[in-house]
């Protein structure tokens, strides 16, 4: 077999749960590519949101299923112990860690006059401090002498307009785009880059046929953000060939043009 551009990286991709997300295109790529994948998912949260009926048994096997190439572990991120165990798997399962790509997100439904104390932790807990807990996980079980350590993080547009109904969420994801700098300047000594994606909207099955229908115009394309639009900007990002590109927040929406939406 032909040794792809990734032979040998070792990569955890957290939030893989619904076969028509993002995170599972970056797998299917990073597999592609030849990597290793430690491929995180918490069903549970898919199920909640998404009808995506087929488990996470099934999207395991469209990948090819378990093998020394594809290891998986469940895991709420929500749970502080959470972050470690993630990272400490993949150590485990093969022997180091090259990149973390924080993909995963507690998505919500709450305006101002209904947003509750109980789903603000919940965001923060998920989106924000699992990151962060994520990123020292890693740093700390990470060989330095393997060199070419890499962060990607997800954001979203909060810095570039208002995303009404959707509180916990902005401030939790604003906080993992302010964070990104610092995390970088914390860890560049050590050639570990830290870079975030904001994607814009991309449909991953959430969107109703009413909202992608007026939000369509304000896509150049004439369409909405796909999955492996995203995908080759975190392969750029994992790659060595990214070491000059850190701190940064990357804003890949195709264009699109919030005063149309």
């Amino acid at each position: 077999m032909t040794k792809g551009p990734f032979e040998e990286r070792i990569v955890v991709v957290t939030g893989v749960s619904n076969r028509g997300g993002i995170g599972f295109a970056i797998v299917q790529r990073l597999l592609d590519d030849g990597a290793k994948v430690l491929l995180h998912s918490f069903s549970r949260h898919d199920a909640e949101r998404l009808e995506v009926g087929k488990g996470v048994e099934a999207l395991l096997s469209e990948l090819g299923g378990i093998s020394e190439r594809l290891q998986h572990i469940e895991a709420d991120l929500g749970d502080p112990d959470s972050p470690r165990r993630v990272v400490a798997s993949v150590v485990d399962v093969f022997g180091a860690v090259d990149a973390l790509v924080v993909n995963h997100a507690h998505s919500s439904d709450q305006s101002l006059a209904t947003v509750s104390p109980d789903e603000l932790d919940r965001a923060w807990a998920v989106n924000a401090r699992a990151a962060v807990l994520l990123v020292q996980a890693f740093a700390a079980r990470h060989d330095d002498a393997r060199g070419n350590g890499r962060v990607v993080l997800f954001t979203s547009g909060q810095h570039l307009g208002p995303m009404p109904g959707e509180l916990p969420y902005v401030l939790s994801k604003g906080a993992v785009h302010q964070a990104t700098r610092t995390l970088a300047d914390e860890l560049a000594d050590r050639g570990i880059t830290v870079n975030a994606i904001n994607p814009g909207p991309v449909d991953t099955g959430w969107p109703s046929d009413e909202l992608r229908d007026r939000l369509r115009p304000a896509f150049p394309a004439g369409r909405w953000g796909r999955p492996e639009d995203i995908t080759p900007i975190v392969a750029w990002l994992v790659s060595p060939e990214s070491a000059w590109m850190t701190g940064q927040v990357i804003d890949a929406e195709g264009g699109f043009r919030r005063h149309l939406g």
